[in-house]
């Protein structure tokens, strides 16, 4: 049923799962951190406006839209590292060529998440980093990425318990 979804459908699902599951965590590491849940979403939009986005803490068009919108386009990204590594763990279940187990499609989205904090945390020039990681703790922050995770099985695992409820 999986390999039938176009790879961009599949992307766009997981990435926007992906994208507002670590959001709820922004949100909240920017309450306890900065109070403000808005402060590390704006400070995404440092791409755009520099190190003002970085200090904005109020909702705003020039700092929170672009900042999501940079957010949720890199989240979309990374749907795509997520999926292609579920097509090719399922292309390894050679002869049946089965999708993937429930085991392997949180662990391929935890595994994505890691591979993205290392990324944008250690080898991305700091211009180019998510910037909500200048505004967060280490526990908030690591809270963004474990959900960031979880938000990309998250449609894989309601379309598999879809379908089972569906052939019932």
């Amino acid at each position: 049923m999986e390999e039938q979804t176009p790879l961009l459908v599949r992307s766009l699902a997981a990435g926007s799962s992906a994208s507002l599951a670590s959001l709820v965590a922004l949100a909240w590491g920017g309450r306890r951190d900065c109070a403000s849940t808005l402060a590390p979403v704006n400070a995404v939009s440092h791409w755009l406006w520099r190190e003002a986005a970085l200090h904005q803490q109020e909702a705003s068009m020039r700092y929170s839209l672009p900042g999501y919108a940079i957010h949720h386009a890199m989240s979309v990204l990374w749907a795509v590292v997520y999926e292609k590594t579920l097509e090719r763990a399922a292309a390894g279940n050679r002869p049946e060529r089965r999708a993937p187990g429930t085991a392997t499609v949180v662990v391929a989205g935890l595994g994505v998440a890691a591979l993205a904090c290392l990324v944008d945390l250690k080898l991305t020039p700091q211009r180019l980093t998510p910037g909500f990681e200048r505004r967060l703790a280490p526990g908030p922050l690591a809270a963004v990425y474990l959900l960031f995770g979880l938000g990309l099985a998250l449609p894989r695992l309601l379309r598999r318990r879809d379908s089972r409820h569906m052939a019932c």
